[in-house]
């Protein structure tokens, strides 16, 4: 199918790539698919920054980010019924991503907001996601020297 993204322009999404949120997302709980997309790294690394664009609404779309590049390490503990969600084998399985937005409060800055109190968990081989909204924020900070 395509889709035009005001972030991606038009794209072609192949139903195959779509992550399923069946909880949608905090206060977009109508929204339920969703594809990654991201700019092509120089040659040898990682992308840095992810676009979760919205399927079903394409003028939607976030900017995602592993924590660890920010300096974070998650410690989570699933439920099961969330574990059941996910389809979830295996811990390896799931990839944790924040949503992270420009600080409008500061134009002028390169600043960016990120909000760790709703991790993104996305299980790569289901393709089956949710938001997990964190009531405390429990996680490792690592400082790079």
């Amino acid at each position: 199918m395509k889709l035009t993204s005001p972030v991606l322009g038009e794209i072609e999404v192949d139903d195959s790539k779509v992550i399923h949120f069946p909880n949608g997302l905090a206060g977009l709980e109508h929204l339920k698919r969703f594809v990654l997309a991201h700019e092509e790294p120089a040659q040898g690394e990682m992308p840095r920054v992810f676009i979760l664009q919205s399927v079903d609404e394409p003028e939607i779309a976030f900017s995602l980010v592993v924590p660890e590049s920010l300096g974070v390490r998650y410690e989570l503990e699933l439920s099961d019924a969330e574990v059941a969600l996910l389809q979830a084998t295996a811990p390896e399985e799931i990839v944790i991503a924040v949503i992270v937005r420009r600080d409008e409060a500061q134009p002028d800055s390169h600043g960016l907001k990120a909000n760790f109190m709703g991790p993104i968990l996305i299980n790569s081989n289901t393709r089956k996601a949710m938001q997990k909204v964190l009531d405390r924020f429990n996680c490792d900070i690592v400082i790079r020297g």
